[in-house]
């Protein structure tokens, strides 16, 4: 039988320094000790979520306290630290500045990794990704220690271990994967393809406090009292979707990964705090049935997509008229948001039909202007 993978999941309320540290070391040594994940002499890049530079009670990226922690505990091994992570918007190192985790890695002598420049690696056993371009900053490191935000995602439910790998793929190049897989399915594969390809080592999950409702930007902060750690996503996914009180089987980087092995949902070993205890019945995210078990997963057309399909919309109110949705938009050859007859002091506007519902724009909005609504067929069918 194969052995079981293990889950260290870790109270923690709040995010005191000495209270994190004591988590981040608990947590650890329920896995085994640092020594499991680096040897002497190797270089370890940490890969935190920094979407984007924000205050940390936001919840968007892992906590600075959380960060510095993790760094920490990792001294105790004599290797070549490096951190970093492409986000969404800005550049890697302004972004980390404004995150406030550049200013923990600078005193800690941890070095910015270099995720503006990539450079393309095959990966002919991908199922179906045959070739990524990844940040050089990443294929410098022998071994990734991912560092998750707890969130959810309108396209992927939850932003999770698997869906933190993706900032490893430089700059706008991640917006050509939203063009060509619009789908959630299809966005899922290429995302556990991705873990497959690069197979951090560890995953260590912020969630002190988490994002509910309208992530993975602009939804509510949530105190979720835990530390999440393993070297198995998809364990580690199942347990946190198990904790927003989502079935895991609605989310797909969960399905597609534990039937391509990258980990498994079921054959897992939970240590720490009783799973129970962490519960939110009421958390705020998408528990709507997959589009495939509607039975019109098949139906590609305009006409179908926008009677069924959740799609992004403005709040002309809210808007601040910045036009990032419109830059960020990845739908090609035409961008499916522009400006009202050229006039910038009015609020972008979709043409739905090009629309490819990747909500890129959702997730980017500075003003929390976008969010995510199911026409009244889809709720029906629902």
């Amino acid at each position: 039988m194969t052995q079981p993978s293990t889950v260290a999941l870790v109270r923690c309320e709040s995010y005191e320094p000495e209270a994190v540290q004591a988590a981040v070391q608990r947590g650890l040594s329920l896995l085994g000790g640092v020594e499991q994940f680096v040897q002497p002499g190797e270089t370890i890049l940490f890969k935190p979520n920094i979407l984007e530079g924000a205050d940390p009670m936001k919840c968007i990226g892992p906590h600075p306290v959380v960060f510095e922690a993790v760094l920490e505990a990792f001294r105790a091994v004599d290797a070549h630290y490096t951190y970093g992570d492409s986000p969404g918007f800005g550049s890697p190192k302004g972004m980390a500045r404004m995150s406030g985790l550049g200013k923990i890695a600078d005193a800690k002598g941890v070095e910015l990794a270099d995720f503006v420049n990539g450079e393309e690696v095959a990966f002919p056993q991908g199922k179906m990704i045959k070739k990524f371009t990844i940040a050089k900053g990443v294929l410098a490191a022998d071994g990734i220690i991912s560092l998750p935000k707890m969130k959810t995602h309108a396209l992927a439910r939850l932003t999770g271990a698997v869906k933190n790998t993706f900032g490893c793929v430089p700059g706008f190049l991640k917006a050509e994967f939203h063009s060509l897989m619009p789908s959630a399915d299809m966005f899922a594969k290429m995302l556990v393809d991705l873990n497959l390809l690069l197979q951090p080592r560890l995953y260590i999950m912020d969630g002190i406090y988490a994002m509910e409702g309208n992530g993975p930007r602009n939804g509510t902060p949530r105190p979720m009292n835990a530390l999440i750690f393993s070297a198995d996503p998809i364990a580690l996914d199942t347990v946190v979707a198990r904790m927003m009180n989502l079935d895991p089987k609605l989310v797909e980087t969960c399905m597609h990964g534990d039937a391509w092995g990258l980990g498994t949902m079921k054959n897992y070993e939970l240590v720490g705090d009783p799973l129970d205890t962490f519960i939110a019945a009421d958390y705020n995210v998408n528990r709507s049935p997959l589009s495939t078990s509607t039975g019109i997963g098949f139906l590609t057309t305009s006409l179908m997509k926008n009677i069924f399909t959740p799609r992004p919309v403005i709040n002309e109110e809210l808007c601040i008229r910045c036009g990032r949705c419109i830059q960020v938009c990845p739908a090609v050859p035409e961008k499916a948001l522009s400006w009202p007859d050229g006039d910038m002091t009015k609020a972008p506007v979709y043409d739905y039909n090009l629309c490819i519902r990747c909500y890129c724009c959702q997730e980017m909005c500075p003003a929390e202007a976008i969010t995510v609504k199911t026409p009244l067929l889809g709720r029906l069918l629902h």
